[in-house]
């Protein structure tokens, strides 16, 4: 099929989104439950996961899924599995669902659907609802107008790209045509079905159900598209800078690079897409991201720069106008409202496409590099003191251990929370495949990290590893759902008993008087309590042992890591861009609370 968008795109490619996505009708049953209806349109699309709290309100649905071929988890909190739910799509590449009750149900599970729709994930919620003779009337949990807003909950808007209550059994033709569409997109895609409670035991003739067919449309470059981008790349020297976005074009992308002798930069959530050992890659911009960058983009300033799969938001490039080359950018997104509205100042060649169709049509015209190659700078590498104490430990000495046990000796999924593990990791580690490393950006929720590694740990079935902080770690974790299914998550805890990133930034801003210090805990006496394996380092000589020891083990484990709290985490980036916003140093006063950002 044909379609036509803007100069810079012209048609839609379609490939097969499951080979099962078929809804199949005609079967001897003559009728089944609505709820049996929506399991059965799930699995059918390629559902494998259902992540949540069950309550009254939707037992009927609970037993449905419960009763299909999808794995139903249970968890300890909505918002854990929620964000399980999405790092389980990004784990396997399936849409996954998100199961709640009414009321506190939904409201918790919010966060994490937040989230999926930042990263880019397929999940669908499932929820219950209030049945219609019972909204007013005060029933436990209500949930109507009454007691939620409906705006944006239950209809579309910024938080689902598809919601709606089904009060009939005569809606679900319609809305599984809705949600299959909606799954065969490019891109994320969050929805919100809300089944009242009484509706969910009405029946309804499976063969009025529709045969669906699903697709995942890739969205092609026009001919004039790569014409003009080939000419703008051509007139001179040009970077690539590559977005999550682009996380499906990692070999077509090296293929680019080495042909035009391109130096290569990635946003923080890019990292692996281009190999960090790579001579041509510059390093990571950025929150946690490397000088060599701004080295590169000073001494050896490329003409334009091809963005690939990056909104260029605040994480990836503080909106520095260091990162703008002089002839601009050429920007590439499946998202026709993405270029241009981070650097709107920057002339900005836009186009929309997936990225790995863009890059395999514009390698048919791009002619190889004939300049003589230019030596680039690298990320530098970080040197570590010998003879140091050996108490407490230094969190770029527990870094250089995951990166030899856990990055170069396992195929686990590495994740980093927000805060400062976020910017050590991301600073610190180096990935050479794509899919290898997940953070948050869009939304930068603590929390995801500690609960999404069970949702990306039993979605590819091995190891996924969670680096955390002990905030996030006090905030929200599923070690206990871990526990129940036997899935072999990894925590890796930086101790230091403080919401550092917070303390540390405080301090280089200028501002007093804020309390960032929490109560020193026993994470590794926590996991066991709960049927976990744990194990406390205190000393650097200890650590490598203990993750070795992990990723032995076959059931979910803790490593509580007693970090040293006044090493500076590379986040200097962040502070000034929070300076540059207005964010300035105020004295602290001995009445009244500080306000302070979240750095």
């Amino acid at each position: 099929m044909t379609q036509k968008y803007t100069a810079s795109t012209t048609q839609i490619t379609a490939e097969p989104y499951k080979q099962n996505g078929y809804l199949e009708s005609g079967k001897n049953s003559k009728s089944l439950t609505v709820a049996d209806a929506i399991a059965e349109m799930l699995e059918n699309l390629g559902v494998g996961f259902a992540f949540g709290v069950a309550g009254g309100a939707m037992a009927s649905l609970w037993g449905a899924l419960s009763n299909s071929t999808m794995q139903v988890l249970n968890f300890r909190h909505e918002s854990g599995a929620a964000f399980a739910a999405a790092e389980a799509y990004f784990a396997s590449g399936s849409p996954s669902v998100v199961f709640t009750t009414a009321g506190p149900g939904i409201t918790n599970a919010l966060t994490g659907l937040f989230a999926a729709r930042g990263e880019g994930a397929k999940v669908i919620l499932l929820s219950a609802c209030t049945s219609a003779a019972h909204r007013g009337r005060w029933a436990i949990q209500e949930t109507s107008s009454t007691t939620l807003p409906t705006g944006g909950i239950f209809t579309s808007g910024a938080l689902f790209n598809y919601a709606v209550t089904i009060e009939s059994a005569a809606q679900l033709p319609q809305v599984f045509r809705r949600i299959a569409l909606g799954l065969a997109q490019p891109g994320g895609f969050v929805a919100h079905l809300s089944i009242p409670t009484g509706v969910q035991t009405s029946t309804v003739d499976e063969t009025t159900l529709p045969d669906l067919g699903g697709v995942c449309s890739l969205v092609a470059p026009s001919e004039e598209a790569i014409a003009k981008s080939v000419e703008l790349l051509s007139e001179g020297p040009f970077a690539i800078w590559v977005g999550f976005g682009a996380r499906n074009a990692a070999e077509e992308i090296l293929q680019l690079a080495e042909r035009t002798g391109a130096a290569v930069m990635c946003s923080p959530r890019g990292k692996g897409i281009f190999p960090e050992d790579h001579p041509q890659f510059v390093g990571v911009t950025g929150l946690g991201g490397h000088g060599s960058v701004m080295t590169y983009m000073q001494s050896s300033t490329p003409l334009r720069t091809l963005v690939l799969g990056t909104r260029l938001g605040e994480p990836t490039c503080f909106w520095s106008p260091a990162m703008v080359p002089p002839g601009g950018f050429v920007h590439v997104d499946i998202d026709p409202e993405v270029p241009g509205v981070a650097y709107a100042s920057t002339k900005t060649y836009p186009v929309q496409a997936d990225i790995k169709t863009f890059v395999q049509a514009l390698l048919k015209h791009m002619p190889e590099n004939t300049a003589e190659e230019i030596s680039l700078p690298n990320p530098e590498q970080e040197l570590i003191e010998a003879g140091a104490p050996d108490i407490p430990v230094r969190p770029e000495v527990l870094m250089a251990a995951i990166q030899k046990v856990i990055v170069e000796g396992s195929d686990a999924v590495v994740m980093a929370e927000c805060g400062n593990s976020f910017t050590w990791s991301t600073h610190l580690l180096r990935f050479s495949e794509t899919n290898r490393y997940r953070v948050s950006t869009g939304v930068g929720a603590m929390g995801h990290a500690v609960t999404g590694v069970v949702g990306a740990a039993q979605a590819r079935n091995g190891k996924a590893v969670a680096i955390v902080g002990d905030g996030a770690m006090l905030m929200n974790s599923e070690i206990s759902t871990a526990v129940k299914y036997q899935i072999p998550a990894i925590w890796i805890v930086l101790n230091d008993a403080r919401y550092n990133m917070c303390h540390q930034g405080m301090k280089l801003l200028g501002l007093t008087g804020a309390d960032a210090s929490i109560p020193l805990t026993d994470f590794a006496m926590i996991a066991k309590g709960m049927g976990a394996e744990g194990i406390r380092v205190l000393k650097e000589s200890d650590v490598e042992a203990a993750l070795e020891q992990a990723i032995a083990s076959e059931v979910p484990i803790v490593i509580d890591v007693i970090i040293d709290p006044n090493r500076a985490a590379p986040s200097k980036g962040r502070n000034q861009s929070l300076a540059a916003q207005g964010v300035k140093a105020t004295p602290a006063k001995n009445s009244g609370m500080l306000s302070f950002p979240n750095i």
